[in-house]
């Protein structure tokens, strides 16, 4: 095993910020995997007009051929489950299972839905023509172009093939920039997109990952690309929205969450706990939607905090990297500053009352970057770690006394993205699902809004706007078009130039005949309109 240590890492990462390549580590074991180019913004611009000219040859595909690609490429996926499983464990600390849950999963259903439902979310629309009887009118929804996507670092295969799966069906071109802590996945990444494509006699630079630190980010936003998504903090989606000022891109932000998890005092008890602790140490907490606030009711709060106690420390923590056998339940963070943040938050709420039940500490017993499984009890509002996206394996515990109080508390948070609350009262929980202001909400269960693709996903207020998956993630990579044509063809038009004396009073007339509430006033409206066409009336009234 290596012996750097994470400090050093950080530290040599922010030495190497003007260098040409970013060294890459594997979070478990500190041991180096290698390093890959740090891009520079000429790059970033000549990788975008490579897009730009494979794109139109892809938009012209059907949507016949498109899923034939992307059946090629969901074949691959499954046939390959261990490889990308064990890629993801090396460069982001996760555990196989991990793996498969969070990143093979969700891209496999991605997948499945598009390829099932994507040329009917796509396919034109028609529309109401109101009063206008003699035209059509339909909605269209051809691609964007050249759509980029900045990676966050939690689930890099995931993270990459996610987004890119809607844009490129909807005909667009992919430029994705990866993490700085998650670059060393990203050729491989790259070779399964290349092998897919080229077998279907597609460019290659339809997609293409792009490696560097956060200049090389800024580039792709002011690139030329005709829609950023991003995924990460809110500070760096700020930095995001002001840099696509100046070229009017359009962005899409999924900023992260302080998710609360209700549990009632009725919830069915052993599926509660199990849940909860599938929201806090999936992917070492390391998750946008993980269950960060668990507010458990009175009637069976010490019982809860019991129960996950138990649980909790029968955890094993290793370095993903080494388990042959199923050794180890919880991973490592894959990002050194992650600790420093966790630490902080914990160290915070201990100090303002918080009781440290489990872990609560930096696993030093292991040359990795880990945090121990940590059960957090008696923790309120008035600690950072009820407040501040955690992003660790961290269950932190609120008792309330009532569901009014779990709302309030739930509610009493700048971020808003998922929710969930367990309860038999099928009323009550749709109850509370309705009263917490959040993206999505899920009763009896973690986590599945985002699962389901035919559902939109994204959050409010801090959590960011917009929304993936769905009809409206695929049509959020288009460029939303109206077509109107005829009905009836019309040999003569209505004029209005040059403007005569009965023009002002005819359109008053047809307005009011159009819109008035009462048959009374449209019918003399379309008396006057007659009078005023038959000119059996002033103009004025």
């Amino acid at each position: 095993m290596g012996t750097t240590t994470p400090i050093s890492q950080s530290k040599k990462r922010k030495e190497a910020a003007n260098s040409d390549s970013i060294a890459c580590f594997n979070p478990g074991t500190l041991e180096p995997l290698g390093e890959v180019e740090n891009m520079r913004p000429a790059q970033v611009l000549e990788i975008v007009a490579r897009a730009r000219k494979a794109q139109p040859q892809w938009a012209n595909a059907s949507f016949a051929e498109r899923k034939k690609v992307f059946r090629a490429l969901l074949d691959y996926v499954l046939a390959h489950q261990d490889e990308i499983a064990d890629v993801c464990v090396k460069d982001s600390g996760k555990t196989r299972v991990d793996a498969l849950l969070g990143e093979v999963i969700p891209v496999c259903e991605k997948l499945r839905y598009v390829i099932q439902n994507g040329e009917r979310d796509l396919a034109a629309e028609p529309r109401s023509s109101g009063f206008l009887v003699n035209k059509r009118v339909r909605v269209e929804y051809p691609p964007l172009g050249v759509v980029g996507v900045i990676c966050p670092f939690n689930f890099p295969f995931h993270n990459v093939f996610c987004p890119a799966i809607p844009a490129l069906f909807a005909g667009n071109a992919v430029v994705l920039k990866v993490s700085e802590w998650t670059s060393w996945s990203a050729k491989y990444f790259q070779s399964i997109f290349d092998a897919i494509l080229s077998r279907f006699g597609y460019s290659t630079d339809l997609v293409q990952l792009v490696t560097g630190d956060g200049q090389t980010g800024s580039a792709l936003v002011t690139s030329g690309v005709e829609k950023i998504f991003f995924t990460g903090s809110p500070q760096n989606g700020k930095k995001v929205m002001a840099a696509a000022v100046d070229t009017l891109t359009p962005v899409i932000l999924e900023l992260g969450g302080k998710d609360p998890m209700i549990i009632c005092d009725d919830a069915p008890f052993d599926h509660a706990v199990s849940t909860a602790m599938l929201g806090v140490f999936t992917a070492c907490g390391q998750m946008c939607v993980g269950a960060e606030r668990i507010y458990v009711m009175d009637g069976i709060y010490d019982r809860f905090v019991a129960e996950v106690v138990r649980r909790v420390s029968a955890l094993r923590q290793g370095p993903a990297s080494e388990d042959k056998g199923g050794e180890f339940d919880v991973g490592a963070q894959t990002m050194p500053r992650q600790l420093d943040i966790i630490e902080k938050q914990v160290n915070d709420a201990v100090k303002k009352g918080a009781k440290v039940l489990v872990g609560g500490k930096r696993n030093t017993a292991l040359n990795g970057q880990f945090w121990l499984p940590t059960v957090l009890a008696d923790v309120t509002h008035e600690m950072a770690i009820t407040q501040e996206e955690t992003f660790g394996p961290v269950m932190t515990i609120i008792r309330v006394k009532d569901e009014d109080e779990a709302i309030r508390l739930a509610n009493d948070c700048a971020y808003g993205l998922g929710s969930s609350v367990f309860t038999k009262n099928a009323a009550r929980g749709e109850r509370i699902a309705k009263a917490i202001s959040a993206g999505m909400a899920v009763v009896n269960d973690y986590g599945l809004g985002y699962m389901m693709q035919s559902a939109p996903f994204g959050g409010l207020r801090v959590s960011g706007f917009g929304r993936i998956n769905g009809r409206e993630g695929l049509r959020a990579c288009t460029a939303e078009k109206t077509v109107v044509t005829d009905r009836i063809p019309m040999n003569k038009s209505v004029g209005f130039y040059p403007i005569s004396a009965i023009t002002f009073p005819l359109v008053r007339d047809v307005t009011t005949l159009l819109y008035a509430g009462s048959l009374g006033a449209r019918l003399s409206a379309l008396a006057s309109a007659a009078k005023t066409v038959l000119g059996k009336s002033s103009p004025a009234r």
